[in-house]
């Protein structure tokens, strides 16, 4: 039966397990901060339709375990989520990264008003939420990085995007299996490309984050 409480218990023992096989540490509070997020995140779920993966038992590897899969690739202080939908992979590094401030974008009204109810629920000090267009959003500075989960092909990622870098910024996508075209496309629009083979327990196909430097 599906309840808060099997739910739990379930994720309690997936996430440390998960944690320890990707070599990522976080302290019981952050770990309790990502169940109860996950817990608020299923729930509504239930009535908006925030996301497609509707199976707890898939939870946890991919929304938790994939969004903090990056981890190791952030740089800088200022980073920029575009297309964070309900906060992937944003809330997940917030509560793994409280140094540092996020900024998620999106434009779905209902998508950031979970983010919004989730930013103060977890008391995410660290995290803004910005309803708009990429392509529309003028920050007040530029960030350190843009990152970007499921949000656009790599060529469209980078020329709605290059306008919120810092010149020596850089982006990460986010993306499974890799199609050289895309990746041809997307080197024509920047200087430097680095493709890196994520590991997520649990999760079946390929993950891969590409960084992008001198986004033109």
């Amino acid at each position: 039966m599906r309840t808060p409480s099997t739910l739990n218990e379930r994720w309690r023992v997936q996430l440390p397990s998960g944690l320890m096989r990707m070599d990522l540490s976080l302290d019981a509070e952050q770990q309790q901060k990502l169940l109860d997020y996950l817990s608020l995140l299923d729930k509504w779920n239930r009535t908006y339709n925030l996301t497609a993966v509707r199976d707890p038992a898939e939870m946890v590897s991919r929304q938790l375990l994939d969004s903090l899969s990056i981890l190791p690739l952030l740089s800088g202080r200022e980073i920029a989520d575009v297309g964070t939908g309900p906060g992937l992979p944003g809330i997940p590094l917030a509560v793994a990264r409280p140094e540092l401030r996020f900024t998620l974008l999106d434009s779905n009204g209902k998508k950031c008003r979970f983010v919004q109810q989730a930013k103060i629920e977890l008391r995410l000090h660290n995290l803004t939420v910005v309803r708009s267009r990429v392509e529309q959003f003028v920050p007040d500075n530029h960030f350190d990085m843009v990152l970007s989960r499921a949000f656009a092909s790599l060529p469209d990622m980078l020329e709605l995007s290059a306008h919120l870098l810092a010149s020596d910024g850089c982006m990460l996508a986010m993306k499974g299996a890799l199609h050289q075209e895309e990746i041809d496309a997307a080197a024509k629009k920047c200087s430097g490309i680095m493709i890196h083979t994520l590991k997520v327990p649990d999760t079946k196909g390929e993950r891969h984050a590409i960084v992008f430097r001198k986004v033109v």
